[in-house]
C-alpha cells in the first residue's frame, strides 16, 4: 500500500504542474491587468509596479520565477493587498474555511450515515420519508436559497444566533454556515447510504449471516456496514473540495473571512498570485483527499489490494 501511495504522490507532480501552467496562461492572456483601475496611474508609477512584480519580463521568465518561488514554498506577494503575501492571506483565511467545512463534513457523515442506514432497514417508515425529503430539499433548493432562509428564521425571527460575521471561532457565528453545509451534505450522504445499504442487505453473504442465526445488529454493524460505506467514502473527496468551492456562496451569505472571500477578491481584482496560490491549494487538497479515499477502500473492502 505504501508503494502505491508513493506512486500516486509522484504522479501528482505533472498534474499539479499542468494545472498551474494552464491557469497561469489563462490569467495572463485575459485582457486587463492587476493594476487596471478606474483611476489610471502615471506611466512612471506603472513601470515601477511592473518592475517590482517582474511583469516587465518576458512571460516565460515570469513563469519560471513563479515556479522557483513555489519550490521554496513562497506563493508570492499579493498585487492588491499591500504588505501582505499570499502565504499570509491564505494562512489567515484557511483556518476559517477548514473549521467550518471540516466540522460540517464530520457532522454530515455521522447524521447522513445514521439516517441512511435506519431508512434502509426501516423502509416506508418516518425516518425513510425524512431522508427522502431531505434529499429532495438538498437537490432542489440551492445554497443561496437555503442560506437566506436560515438567516430569516433563526437570526431574524427567532433571534437565536447572529445573522453573520466572525468572532474568533465563536460557535455562535459558526452555527448557521455549518447548518447550511450540513443540510446540503446530509441530503446527498443520506440518500446514497440508503440505496447502498438496501443493496448490501439483499446480498448473498447477508442472507448467509442471517441463516446462521446472527442478530440483526451484528449483521448490520459487522457485515453490512463496511461494504455499504464504499459509495459514501467516494463522496468524501468531492465534498471536501466543495466545502472550499461552496465557501464562495456560504461565506458571502454569512460574511465569513475565509477562502471564499479571497477567491472573489482575487478574481475581481485580477490578483494573479492570489488566484494562482488558491489554485495550487485547491489542487493539492483535491489530490490528497482522492489518495486518502483510495486508501480507505482497502480498509473497508478486503477484496481491494494495491
Amino acid at each position: 500500500m505504501w508503494s502505491y501511495a508513493l506512486r500516486r504522490l509522484m504522479a501528482t507532480i505533472p498534474t499539479l504542474l499542468l494545472v498551474i501552467t494552464v491557469c497561469y496562461l489563462l490569467l495572463h492572456f485575459t485582457p486587463g491587468g492587476p493594476f487596471d483601475a478606474e483611476k489610471k496611474v502615471s506611466a512612471a508609477v506603472l513601470a515601477n509596479l511592473q518592475e517590482k512584480y517582474h511583469m516587465n519580463e518576458p512571460l516565460w521568465k515570469q513563469y519560471l520565477l513563479y515556479l522557483n518561488s513555489l519550490l521554496h514554498g513562497d506563493l508570492g506577494a499579493s498585487f492588491r493587498y499591500e504588505d501582505w503575501s499570499v502565504n499570509q492571506l491564505v494562512a489567515a483565511a484557511l483556518p476559517v474555511s477548514a473549521t467550518v467545512g471540516g466540522l460540517s463534513l464530520l457532522i454530515s457523515l455521522f447524521i447522513g450515515v445514521t439516517l441512511g442506514s435506519v431508512a434502509a432497514l426501516r423502509q416506508n417508515s418516518v425516518v425513510d420519508y425524512l431522508v427522502m425529503f431531505l434529499g429532495s430539499v438538498g437537490s432542489v433548493f440551492p445554497s443561496f436559497v437555503i442560506g437566506p432562509v436560515l438567516v430569516l428564521v433563526f437570526a431574524i425571527w427567532l433571534q437565536l444566533v447572529p445573522a453573520g460575521g466572525w468572532d474568533n471561532f465563536s460557535i455562535r457565528y459558526m452555527v448557521l454556515p455549518m447548518s447550511l453545509l450540513v443540510v446540503l451534505n446530509v441530503a446527498t450522504i443520506g440518500r446514497v447510504m440508503r440505496g447502498s445499504m438496501i443493496e448490501v442487505m439483499s446480498s448473498n453473504f447477508i442472507r448467509t449471516a442471517r441463516a446462521k442465526g446472527l442478530p440483526q445488529r451484528t449483521v448490520v454493524l459487522r457485515h453490512a456496514m463496511k461494504p455499504a460505506l464504499l459509495p459514501v467514502v467516494s463522496l468524501i473527496g468531492p465534498m471536501a473540495i466543495s466545502a472550499i468551492t461552496a465557501a464562495v456562496i456560504t461565506e458571502t451569505i454569512f460574511s465569513l473571512p475565509g477562502l471564499g472571500k479571497l477567491i472573489v477578491s482575487g478574481a475581481s481584482n485580477r490578483d494573479y498570485t492570489l488566484v494562482l496560490g488558491l489554485v495550487v491549494l485547491v489542487t493539492v487538497i483535491t489530490v490528497t483527499f482522492n489518495l486518502l479515499v483510495d486508501l480507505a477502500y482497502a480498509l473497508l473492502d478486503p477484496k481491494i489490494r494495491y
